[in-house]
């Protein structure tokens, strides 16, 4: 199993376990991921998977994976499969302690049933709203439900009604009787049952009430032995309410909850309503749309999961919310992909090249390194022939005094080949554009400086026309152009990015790449690193996904105010 720390990571978190191990608190350590199955995991999430796999594996315990599955409405098996294999590509693993909230349907039940009979619990006939303006605001104190002081007997047989679905929707809730005046207004009598005739995705139509999150997520953690409730801070107000069901139901230690800052990520909204709703305006292509900040998303894109834990290690736990820069992220994705991913050639925005004294029958294999740092990666040949494809971003008719690539008069060196000098711009009648270049090469050039002392200052990218891959290439940025899309009022769809995705078709690569499988991850020189989609590659035209440019380029359009 895969961690991102070691025995001597330290954070608050693990000090509290510390001492509760030293205090004999606690003999073991036990965690869990608990997911609600009603969207795909995101980066937040993999920040807590990697936090409570990795705290079981520094304390040699255990970590459940348990689906909290307590809303019919938006959960489906599809949501569960995603999560299960975004959480085995992240590089954990469960084993045998695979658990569903749904699988506790019965026992939350007669929980529910022994609140009632302690008197702890009682069925309201308040609707929603009137249950809002009951409860009261921060500074007033809520009062207390006309239902409230209904019999035991009357409450068992209502809510056994309730069960047996002889009322409809909305009409009747089960709510624990606590403390309508505590300032802490999770306290004030929460709901705890709800009818909802929605079918399950594991259960079907067998229950047509079902508990709600904070009364089954705390009692599942206290069934399963959780010993350390890891959670975000949004819970911290929670933490009573969960401690009193323990205490109420629970014989035995209860969890210790620890609450800790969830991820914000600038540039980058984890909001599972936002998500959702780019799905369902098809804003984006869907749940792995390689813009998105889902796990699927970024695998798709070529993200590592080596990148992404790493990416976790370095940014933390923390106890107080904070925007973390997604070129943080990103350099975590840059770093892993310039050790590992091999090199390549590709043009995005091809020029033709004539090497009008290179014979036209002629092809040489050229030996070109698949990594310059790591010569155990091997070399590669390519090809090279009298027609080439450069990149049009390669030329200039009239260059300013330090670009260093072709122009007229001018010589360039071509990556591991020759050099080659510009000798005539053809252009289209009708355009004036810039169609084909006319070039000469130096032929005693291959294997080192031009003979007669001359300093080529230029080095760019090129692929033999004769034998190029025709490819379409994917150039994604960051969905939204402000730091926050969701500071104000909320609104995120003034703010994308209209350029998030360019596509480039057609584009060259490099023979070598005939056979690139899905998900594999090169550097295209000069260029970036890119990963072949597993979705819409074929055999005949592969597409290629941008996963990160080679720097932070929107590191200098913040500094310059653009």
């Amino acid at each position: 199993m895969a961690t991102t720390t070691t025995a001597s990571s330290s954070d608050f978190i693990r000090d509290i376990i510390d001492d509760d191990l030293r205090r004999c608190a606690v003999s073991t350590v036990a965690t869990r991921f608990p997911p609600e199955p009603n969207g795909y995991l995101h980066i937040g999430h993999a920040k807590s998977v990697c936090l409570n796999f990795g705290i079981a594996a520094q304390y040699s315990g255990v970590c459940n994976l348990r689906m909290d599955d307590t809303d019919p409405s938006g959960e489906s098996l599809e949501f569960v499969d995603s999560i299960m294999k975004d959480i085995r590509w992240l590089g954990f693993d469960w084993r045998d302690r695979l658990f569903y909230a749904s699988d506790y349907f019965e026992k939350l039940y007669e929980f529910a049933v022994e609140l009632i009979k302690n008197g702890d619990a009682y069925v309201c006939e308040l609707n929603a709203d009137q249950i809002r303006e009951y409860r009261g605001t921060f500074t007033e104190p809520g009062r207390q439900s006309p239902w409230r002081s209904r019999s035991v007997e009357e409450n068992l047989d209502l809510f056994a009604r309730m069960r047996a679905g002889e009322f409809p929707d909305g009409s009747r809730v089960l709510r624990a009787k606590i403390d309508m005046a505590s300032p802490n207004i999770v306290m004030r009598d929460p709901v705890i049952y709800r009818i909802k005739r929605q079918p399950h995705y594991r259960t079907g139509m067998d229950w047509v009430i079902y508990p709600m999150y904070d009364f089954a997520h705390c009692l599942s953690d206290a069934i399963e032995g959780i010993t350390h409730s890891i959670c975000t801070l949004e819970f911290e107000n929670n933490r009573p309410l969960y401690d009193w069901f323990v205490e109420k139901l629970i014989q035995g230690k209860r969890p210790r909850q620890i609450e800790f800052a969830r991820l914000n990520l600038s540039y980058t909204v984890l909001s599972k309503r936002v998500l959702i709703e780019l799905v369902r305006r098809g804003i984006v292509s869907g749940w792995d749309d390689p813009r998105m900040p889902t796990v699927a998303g970024m695998r798709r894109r070529g993200y590592t999961p080596a990148a992404i834990r790493a990416f976790c290690s370095v940014i933390g736990v923390a106890k107080n919310d904070n925007l973390v820069d997604v070129s943080v992220l990103e350099h975590c994705v840059r770093d892993d992909l310039n050790e590992h991913a091999p090199r390549a050639m590709a043009v995005l925005r091809p020029l033709k090249v004539i090497i009008e004294n290179y014979p036209e029958d002629r092809v040489e294999e050229l030996e070109a390194p698949n990594h310059p740092r790591n010569p155990e990666m091997g070399t590669r040949t390519v090809p090279f022939s009298r027609v080439l494809y450069v990149e049009c971003d390669d030329f200039m008719e009239d260059p300013p005094k330090k670009f260093h690539r072709l122009a007229p008069g001018r010589e360039v060196r071509l990556r591991n080949a020759y050099v080659i000098q510009c000798r005539e711009a053809v252009k289209d009648p009708a355009t004036g554009e810039v169609t084909e270049l006319r070039c000469t090469y130096d032929p005693d050039t291959l294997e080192g400086p031009p003979s007669d002392g001359r300093k080529i200052k230029g080095v760019i990218h090129w692929v033999s026309a004769e034998h190029a891959v025709a490819a379409e290439v994917r150039v994604y940025d960051r969905l939204f152009m402000v730091p926050e899309p969701l500071d104000g009022d909320g609104d995120f769809t003034g703010h994308l990015n209209p350029d998030s995705r360019k596509i480039l078709n057609p584009c060259f690569l490099e023979r070598s790449l005939a056979d690139a499988a899905a998900g594999d991850r090169y550097q295209f020189e000069r260029l970036g690193y890119f990963c072949v989609d597993d979705r819409d590659s074929t055999e005949k035209r592969p597409v290629f996904n941008r996963v990160v440019s080679l720097r932070d380029s929107w590191e200098k359009i913040a500094a310059r105010g653009d």
